[in-house]
């Protein structure tokens, strides 16, 4: 329990977005993809994921670990099936944001959402570092969380950005002890305890995080950790079940969203921000890991606030 502990007090817990949606027609998408975690809160109407078309009952939460890919069903599952790209550009046309806190659950095939970053050390995405597919959750208390941050969202009052913050972190906490509970996943936590007893592996997060633009080679990495360039590679799978390039290019493509979502820099200099020189490359890794073009993915908030 105490490296259960430590994972909790580690975390940096971002919130990201949160809505109320009514959907306006039947939609699939078949790969169905985020790099923020998503938690849907089903109030009424079908909601199902996966090939095997597993529903989410009303009341029931389905977890989306972010970089994470799913087939994600609304409304029906025999419904039009589109890609994640035509989903982010058209999302208006499925879904009407409601905006009023009476009205909350009340439509029918509504639900809740909250998106969220939880990052061990403000470097490894939790949840995506566990590997897990998409899950359903029957939990009174997230339910509870999800409905407040919504509510909180959707007003403007004193301190709003710190209560959302603060239900936001009580809810990745209760996720974890839910996961806990039901010894969930209990292979990839043991894994994931590994970070704390290696000082090293911290030193690398850090030094990887501050130097995306840099060059983060094994030869690099092996003097930051202070182990033979050979053995870093096979060093920082072990602990980690990733090998250190896949990680690096992860956290660069990340880091890359975030700078297209909040700034007005060219995708050539992002590119270059992050470690590309090549802006043609850059952008064929991006489309390759997000399944839309750079571009794209900077209109995402703009259609995304339906």
């Amino acid at each position: 329990m105490e490296d259960y502990n430590k994972i909790i007090e580690s975390l940096k817990v971002r919130y990201i977005k949160a809505k109320n949606l009514v959907l306006q027609q039947p939609l699939t998408v078949r790969n169905y993809y985020d790099v923020g975690n998503n938690l849907i809160l089903v109030h009424n109407g079908v909601v199902a994921f996966g090939d095997d078309k597993q529903i989410a009952e009303e009341g029931q939460l389905l977890f989306i670990p972010g970089g994470r890919s799913t087939k994600l069903y609304y409304g029906d599952t025999e419904s039009r099936v589109i890609s994640n790209d035509d989903y982010i550009t058209t999302k208006d046309k499925f879904f009407k944001s409601n905006n009023d806190l009476d009205l909350i659950g009340e439509a029918d095939d509504s639900h809740s959402f909250v998106s969220f970053e939880a990052k061990v050390f403000d470097s490894v995405n939790f949840f995506t570092s566990l590997e897990v597919p998409a899950f359903v959750i029957s939990s009174n208390k997230l339910a509870t969380l999800v409905i407040k941050i919504v509510e909180e969202s959707m007003q403007d009052l004193p301190g709003k950005e710190r209560i959302i913050s603060l239900y936001t972190e009580q809810m990745v906490v209760e996720l974890i002890r839910y996961i806990l509970k039901n010894k969930m996943f209990v292979e990839q936590l043991a894994t994931n305890s590994t970070y704390f007893k290696d000082p090293r592996l911290i030193d690398l997060f850090n030094y990887i995080k501050e130097n995306l633009g840099g060059d983060l080679s094994n030869k690099v990495l092996s003097n930051v950790a202070n182990v033979s360039e050979d053995y870093v590679g096979q060093y920082f799978k072990m602990l980690t079940g990733i090998n250190p390039q896949d990680y690096i290019e992860y956290q660069r493509m990340e880091r890359a969203v975030f700078l297209l979502r909040t700034t007005k820099k060219s995708i050539r200099e992002i590119g270059k921000d992050v470690g590309y020189k090549d802006t043609a490359y850059f952008c064929r890794r991006f489309k390759m890991m997000f399944g839309i073009p750079a571009g794209k993915m900077r209109r995402r908030e703009s259609s995304m606030n339906v």
